[in-house]
């Protein structure tokens, strides 16, 4: 563990995030004298770096071994920092710099996205063009405030200029988009982290969780009966892994509930090859839905098997051509690179799979080590060098969208994500990922139903409010008037 002290209690995201991008490898603990530490003994450990926040200056001390092996002679160094700036944001931003100089020049590494934690770069990138700034404005800002690379900057701004093209058809004022989350997996995945659980044991419940959100659905039906609908997206977990009668029975709800003949996309993740059935795309079809997800994330039988997606690589090609013949003409893939003991060969083999296939549109993930995951506890006993992605895998992965004539259309970063890398997803012409695009850069209002989802209302001064659902299936389907009542407060707030 590589422990990291703070005299003060301020930016402790960005600099855990910026020194575990430094040191991947290591589990990273900022102690700040407001930090709650579970271990006291950390509190009489020798720190391998402290900050000390001064009047006018900061003092950065590096403690760390001259090698992999932390009980190593560590070699001693000091950086100091001369404040110019009361002002917190320039404070901030001129702090992230030192931070990341500091690192840089510690480690010899330079990441591809510079010092930015916290912020999605096509965000930037979107608003600097909203202002009116050229490429050349915002390619300088972003190499000199936050140091991004030359490739990574040109993305940002090729991204951020298809997504107003893409946007630009929405209601923003008088609209908005609908997420409905389905909190059940036939299994849950090595990496995942999000509301899911087996549906195996979850089945007598299924029927109580529809109801519920059936009365949800009832609610903002009718706040929202004058706005314009323009995307609905149905995630997970996976779906469908309800039974052709439940995802009838939710289909039904929606479609009686709402103006559907707005909408420009209606997609819904079928995710995992191990519950789709011909039925259950007949379904999804003949009710409308244009946008499906089949996600590999590998082409690796081994793979596979060790995330714990109990399908096979058969499976997973067996239900894209059943929904071509069923008729979807917009299916996306997901892929992760980073996956455990996955190496160059194993990207290059499972891009020519998907290549074989032709996908309208194919979302390229960095693996993104989450606290919840189940992951945690395989780094725990096999370490994390079995974890890697590296540039070589981006490439392979990016030049096979490129043949497959996909463009970038959406980008996103999350913390502690496998070579400091990104999210990217690419897509032909027409078939892009609108809601993908929309849960990013926050221009429209999400009202999410289900348990564990965020509403987010993005109101017409640019300010964006949440309110959130209970992650817990059994306290959802309990609690639900309750959800609702948090609805309402956000939706009729002025």
């Amino acid at each position: 563990m590589m422990i990291v002290k703070s005299n003060k209690p301020q930016f402790e995201y960005d600099i855990h995030s910026l020194i575990k991008a430094f040191y991947p490898e290591q589990e990273v603990k900022l102690i700040t004298p407001e930090s709650v530490v579970k271990n006291m003994t950390l509190l009489s450990e020798k720190p391998a770096m402290t900050l000390d926040f001064g009047e006018e200056q900061v003092v950065f001390s590096i403690n760390t071994p001259n090698s992999s092996d932390m009980e190593s002679i560590p070699d001693e160094h000091t950086y100091i920092w001369k404040a110019s700036s009361n002002v917190q944001s320039d404070y901030k931003n001129a702090f992230k710099l030192f931070l990341y100089k500091s690192l840089s020049e510690e480690t010899g590494i330079e990441l591809p996205w510079g010092n930015l934690t916290g912020i999605r770069p096509t965000k930037i990138a979107m608003s600097m063009l909203e202002q009116g700034k050229s490429d050349e404005e915002i390619t300088a800002f972003l190499n000199k405030e936050h140091l991004v690379s030359a490739e990574k900057t040109k993305l940002s701004i090729e991204i951020a200029k298809r997504e107003r093209r893409i946007l630009d058809t929405l209601h923003y004022k008088n609209g908005y988009s609908l997420y409905i989350g389905i909190p059940f997996c036939p299994t849950t995945c090595l990496y995942c982290s999000f509301t899911s659980y087996p549906i195996s044991v979850w089945k007598k419940q299924v029927s109580d969780y529809l109801s519920a959100l059936e009365k949800e659905i009832d609610y903002v039906a009718k706040a929202y009966r004058d706005k314009v609908l323009d995307t609905i997206y149905i995630g997970g977990g996976t779906p469908t892994s309800l039974s052709v009668e439940e995802l009838e029975r939710l289909l039904g709800k929606i479609k009686s509930s709402f103006e559907l003949s707005t909408l420009q996309e209606f997609t819904v993740e079928a995710g995992r090859a191990d519950s789709i059935t011909e039925d259950k795309l007949t379904v999804l079809k003949r009710y409308g839905v244009t946008r499906i997800s089949v996600n590999p994330q590998t082409m690796k039988k081994e793979t596979l098997q060790l995330i714990g997606r109990q399908h096979t690589v058969e499976q997973v090609i067996e239900a894209f051509h059943m929904a071509r013949r069923v008729g979807f003409d917009n299916i996306n893939m997901d892929i992760i690179l980073g996956l455990p003991g996955e190496k160059e060969e194993d990207v290059k083999n499972t891009i020519n799979e998907i290549e074989a296939l032709a996908p309208d549109s194919l979302t390229i993930h960095s693996l993104a080590i989450k606290r919840a995951a189940a992951m945690q506890s395989w780094i725990s006993e096999h370490g994390i060098s079995g974890l890697h992605n590296t540039e070589e895998m981006m490439r392979i992965a990016t030049d096979g969208a490129h043949r497959m004539s996909m463009v970038p259309y959406y980008l996103y970063r999350q913390k502690n994500m496998a070579g400091n890398y990104e999210n990217v997803g690419y897509a032909r012409d027409g078939k892009y990922g609108i809601y993908n695009i929309l849960i990013m850069e926050e221009k429209q209002t999400i009202v999410a139903l289900g348990a564990g989802t965020i509403t987010k209302r993005v109101f017409p001064d640019g300010r964006i409010e949440r309110c959130d659902n209970v992650k817990d299936v059994a306290l959802y389907i309990e609690k639900i008037d309750e959800m609702i009542e948090r609805k309402r407060k956000l939706i009729e707030t002025e």
